[in-house]
């Protein structure tokens, strides 16, 4: 009889104890509770969840946040742009200083600060193409007077908006002009292949060379200008910074402008390639 009174003595404590833990919990809880804030995340009281933020303000902007598009060069302040000479300047220096710092000698530029071999190697690649038939170099500055006038112009000083950080230079070129006789209908009559008419100019390559653009994205473009007789026109070629203009006169002919009749323009690995034949005249004199 005394053990059966000890066994519920004992499981009487084991419940009175589970209760009190149980009433334990659920004042903690309650407490827990009772500490969350009443008042809006992220206000006053600076709740546990911060106010989320707009969508609007991480959506992409028209240009991309990933892949910006090149501005253009006259989109900046010239005071902001770096000289490429200064630029590869800086650049030497530093260089030698990290040498220098791990015990070796500095080196000393032997050539100029900016490499213009890429121009000697463009003109060289297409002068080695050669001639093709009826083809004459188009190279030399024009001789004669106004009539005979037929080459490169020497155009009058220009200032550059970009001369300030880019010294200005003209840029190599290596053209062609190809002449030919042209039998038309008075041609025709009046001579044959013993006594040819004299030659004309039938079209043109020109390339020029760009190697050293600084914006590459932007094509240098070239327009016709009116000459000093009617005969002629001025055919100017026109990139940004480093290179100046430069034109050429040519004959005041229209231009055939098919592909299919030699026409090409192509701006590719710093060279501007145009080439065009001009219409001829079946019954000009």
């Amino acid at each position: 009889r005394a053990k059966v009174k000890s066994d519920a003595w004992l499981q009487k404590k084991e419940q009175e104890a589970e209760e009190a833990e149980a009433a334990r919990l659920k004042a903690l809880k309650a407490q827990e509770w009772d500490d969350i804030p009443d008042t809006k995340p992220g206000g006053e009281a600076e709740g546990f969840s911060p106010e989320l933020e707009p969508l609007d303000d991480f959506e992409e902007e028209e240009t991309g946040i990933y892949s910006p598009v090149l501005e253009p060069l006259s989109k900046y302040d010239p005071d902001e742009l770096l000289d490429p000479d200064e630029d590869l300047r800086v650049l030497q220096q530093v260089r030698n200083t990290i040498i220098e710092a791990f015990g070796g000698s500095a080196t000393t530029a032997s050539q100029p600060l900016v490499d213009r071999s890429r121009d000697d190697e463009l003109f060289n690649a297409e002068m080695a193409k050669g001639m093709a038939s009826g083809e004459t170099s188009f190279n030399a500055m024009g001789k004669g007077d106004a009539s005979e006038f037929h080459g490169e112009v020497l155009l009058d000083k220009k200032r550059y908006e970009w001369e300030d950080k880019y010294k200005p230079r003209k840029p190599r070129f290596f053209n062609r002009v190809k002449t030919g006789f042209e039998w038309n209908k008075y041609n025709q009559t009046h001579y044959d292949h013993d006594n040819p008419p004299p030659k004309i100019v039938q079209g043109y390559k020109f390339n020029i060379f760009y190697p050293d653009l600084i914006d590459k994205t932007k094509a240098p473009t070239y327009h016709v200008e009116k000459s000093d007789t009617a005969d002629t026109v001025m055919l100017r070629f026109s990139a940004g910074p480093p290179y100046e203009d430069v034109a050429f006169k040519i004959v005041n002919r229209e231009w055939n402008l098919s592909h299919k009749f030699g026409f090409r323009v192509v701006f590719d690995r710093g060279v501007l390639q145009l080439y065009f034949n001009v219409k001829r005249w079946r019954y000009r004199r």
